[in-house]
């Protein structure tokens, strides 16, 4: 399946200041596949060593850091000579030997020819908490679930993909067109973007198949609360993470501590918080008080809502049927929004949005989203049905004045005045009509 970052990867290695890079994501969204891809690609030799399925690898690094002598020993233990010339190394589950982390320092300072890449469901985690960390030696890059756009790519849609990003002006688009973007939508509200899940899917067509695996992913995700944290902190991780779909249930989808455990307050859950986010798993948005530039300088930390990093486990989570997704019922529609609403924001972050904020008036008004495209803020509420009320938008617009207004609904695209309609399916080329 093809992903968006491998055009990165190629980008890294043609760089001639190039670094050791360290791919960051969560658990299972496909990390080690995309590198294997990319290093049977484009590289004569390809050596992969994954560091928690051989743990005595570690002990190569356990008492020299010279790179030379790092490589050799690795030479010797494979049967292969390494050369720089056209080789990728890849060093796989790496938050479990912080030896190996550390001695990418010394392959960026002493052996820079060598194209090393390296990878770790909690990398994340890791960073600017050890003090061997490579800091200023290393290339960063952070995978997350496949977008929707990737989803479009792997089910043979390139054509309808390639229509909708070449728009640079809001024309609707023939309705046989949008009904099939919108049902592939609902298929990939339930599938999600685990890429083990939607190639399960796209090889059996079996909905309960795609639930296993989803759940599969969960039952990991759980056991990296307990395997990377002490006792305490894994409890509080896993209250936490199993409070967010009953959060994300309610009309008001500000998160509550309370929510999580009776009594509960910020200092016991602010770093499971922070653990959940650098691991990946959650997207956290916050409020912002008014929309000005430096947009994180005007937001409130302690007013924030959590999405989950993925709609296929957030369903799962919550124990949808796929026929509540692609047929929705009265059961569908109580959720609808928190899927939509977690949906835009995962589109939002894999369109590299780093950080996302919504806003609120003193009075009932609420935009979802609210944005930076270089310069300028601009608001997006989003829609579940295809109701055509504006309030908050237009409340929005009148304290603020943007220069234009976006709502993100099941209908197609149209503009009227300042006010702009993106399909759901769309919202990855909302930067398109700015």
């Amino acid at each position: 399946m093809k992903r968006d970052q491998y055009k990165s990867l190629l980008k890294w290695k043609n760089n001639k200041n190039r670094k050791p890079l360290l791919i960051q994501g969560a658990r299972q969204v496909g990390k080690t596949y995309l590198v294997e891809q990319f290093g049977k690609n484009e590289y004569t030799n390809f050596i992969y060593l994954n560091f928690e399925q051989q743990t005595e690898l570690v002990t190569l690094f356990s008492t020299i850091l010279d790179p030379y002598k790092i490589l050799e020993n690795i030479s010797l233990t494979i049967g292969v000579k390494i050369e720089s010339d056209n080789t990728l190394l890849f060093f796989d589950e790496i938050q479990i030997a912080p030896q190996v982390l550390t001695s990418l320092k010394y392959f960026y300072e002493q052996a820079s020819e060598y194209h090393i890449i390296a990878a770790g469901s909690l990398l994340g985690v890791s960073v600017g908490r050890s003090s061997s960390f490579p800091v200023g030696k290393v290339d960063f890059m952070t995978l997350h679930p496949m977008s929707f756009k990737e989803y479009l790519m792997a089910v043979g849609e390139d054509m309808l993909l390639d229509k909708i990003e070449k728009m640079q002006q809001v024309i609707a688009l023939p309705e046989i067109l949008h009904n099939k973007l919108n049902d592939h939508l609902k298929k990939y509200l339930f599938i999600g973007g685990m890429p083990e899940v939607l190639q399960n899917y796209l090889d059996n067509k079996d909905a309960i198949s795609v639930r296993k695996i989803q759940n599969h992913i969960l039952d990991a995700y759980q056991r990296d609360f307990s395997k990377y944290t002490d006792k305490t902190q894994a409890i509080r991780t896993s209250e936490l993470w199993n409070s967010i779909p009953l959060q994300l249930a309610k009309e008001n989808k500000k998160f509550k501590y309370s929510d999580v455990k009776k009594n509960a307050r910020a200092a016991n859950f602010e770093q499971t918080i922070e653990w959940l986010k650098n691991a990946g798993l959650i997207n956290v948005v916050y409020n912002l008080k008014t929309p000005k530039l430096p947009i994180k300088g005007y937001s409130e930390d302690s007013k924030f809502k959590i999405y989950m990093n993925d709609t296929g486990l957030l369903g799962a989570m919550l124990n949808i049927s796929s026929k509540l997704i692609v047929e929705p019922t009265k059961i569908y529609i109580e959720y609808n929004g928190t899927f939509i609403e977690n949906f835009v924001a995962q589109q939002f972050v894999a369109n590299n949005q780093k950080e996302l904020f919504y806003w609120t008036s003193k009075s009932d008004a609420e935009v979802d989203f609210v944005i930076q495209f270089d310069d300028d803020i601009f608001p997006f509420e989003v829609k579940s049905g295809l109701d055509r009320n504006l309030k908050s938008l237009r409340s929005y617009e009148s304290k603020y004045n943007p220069k234009k207004i976006f709502r993100i609904s099941p209908r197609n695209f149209e503009e009227n005045g300042s006010f702009v309609n993106i399909p759901l399916y769309a919202s990855f080329v909302c930067g398109n009509f700015i």
